[in-house]
């Protein structure tokens, strides 16, 4: 077993060594430029791209014309949601997302409002869903495009979008979906979903970085203004030479997950369960955010009551997980996927995500279970909190000195 050991799945995943071997050719004698229509070294990238463009789209249950391909899913989104936005303009000002999106979506959706559009913000429950039935209600003529992600990025939980897309296309309203962190773990069919617009990125699926994807509906037909000129690429939808050799580690990175998946999925759901029991089982006051039923086979996010995140972290050293989201969690912030689920400062603050996948092994979940069984006790030695609440204080009762 080496040390570190990786367990932040959800931030990243290692590329698999098939992905990296069928890349190397497009980095050496396969170097054309996809877009180069008058010899041999154009023609051969051109197929390349265009078989890991029917990869990405078998993965998902999508033709190869209806996959758009980025620099990665923020790119992803925000031609999805500003690109729908401006093009559906006329139509309506009127847009709908969720409170535990990606910031990738919410940042979009807060420049669109500061250009005129309105933007209403969904809650989800304490399980960090959002209710269909509360898209239905938020939905009016004026609405052109609905937002919600397919599993959380922190909590891993995964929302009920085929009761949203049957919603969205009888209302005749365009559905994006944030689909990062499922697509390759979990099924996702965008025509049983009836999702309009999906994101996709490459290397949260054992892909290479830098290289995503952008699903659009022909029919009923989607329509998106480019939010990138020069050159007219991919459909006019996004100009710039394409990233031959990351688009094919991408398509192959989909043929992989969409081949091993179920397998995949029951084993990391395993090893998910016995870390979960594992911890649980040594220790008190562990509290699991999010849903566990309708969850990512791989997430663990837990909050360890009485302690502080970040000096947990600090004692874990030798694991990689994280507090927050990475995009995120350079702040001291408290999550704000928790806050908006309910979760008070205090177990915001002590949460720990987990993320599980496919190089993940038995043998480094027991010592991730014994190694912050120990930690944990050992802070918890520290907290006066923690000492009273196991003499039987209730903490809601204190009446704490005002030090003012």
């Amino acid at each position: 077993m080496k040390i570190p050991i990786y367990m932040d799945y959800q931030a990243t995943t290692p590329v698999d060594p098939r992905v990296l071997d069928s890349m190397l050719p497009y980095f050496r004698e396969e170097f054309g430029n996809a877009a180069s229509k008058s010899h041999a070294f154009g023609w051969r990238a051109e197929e390349a791209v265009e078989a890991g463009r029917a990869e990405v789209g078998k993965l998902i249950g999508a033709s190869a014309k209806e996959i758009v391909f980025t620099s990665g899913a923020s790119e992803s989104d925000n031609l999805a949601v500003k690109g729908a936005a401006h093009f559906y303009q006329d139509k309506g000002r009127h847009l709908i997302t969720c409170k535990t999106e990606h910031k990738a979506v919410l940042d979009s959706m807060h420049h669109l409002e500061r250009e005129g559009f309105e933007v209403t913000v969904l809650p989800v429950g304490k399980d960090g869903r959002v209710d269909p039935g509360d898209v239905a209600k938020a939905i009016r003529p004026d609405t052109t495009l609905v937002s919600i992600m397919h599993a959380n990025n922190e909590m891993g939980v995964v929302h009920p979008i085929e009761e949203i897309g049957k919603i969205t296309r009888e209302k005749g309203v365009a559905f994006h979906c944030d689909a990062v962190q499922g697509v390759g773990k979990i099924p996702f069919d965008v025509d049983k979903l009836n999702v309009d617009l999906a994101s996709i990125s490459a290397h949260k699926m054992y892909g290479p970085k830098g290289v995503g994807a952008l699903y659009v509906r022909r029919k009923p037909r989607v329509r998106l203004i480019a939010e990138m000129d020069g050159g007219g690429h991919e459909r006019g939808f996004r100009s710039g030479t394409l990233n031959v050799p990351g688009i094919v580690g991408m398509g192959r990175a989909c043929e992989l997950a969409r081949l091993e998946m179920g397998e995949e999925a029951a084993r990391v759901h395993a090893l998910r369960e016995k870390l979960r029991r594992g911890i649980q089982g040594r220790l008190d006051q562990v509290i699991v955010n999010g849903s566990l039923e309708h969850r990512l086979p791989g997430n663990l996010n837990l909050s360890f009551a009485y302690v502080e995140g970040e000096a947990l972290m600090m004692a874990v050293k030798d694991v990689a997980v994280s507090s927050g989201s990475a995009c995120t969690s350079a702040s001291l912030e408290p999550s704000y996927v928790l806050k908006a689920m309910g979760v008070g400062d205090d177990l915001a603050h002590s949460s720990i995500r987990f993320g599980l996948g496919r190089f993940t092994t038995e043998e480094e979940v027991d010592y991730v279970i014994e190694l912050f069984a120990a930690k944990v006790k050992k802070l918890r030695e520290m907290s006066p909190l923690y000492e009273m609440v196991k003499e039987g204080v209730d903490l809601a009762e204190v009446e704490w000195a005002n030090p003012h």
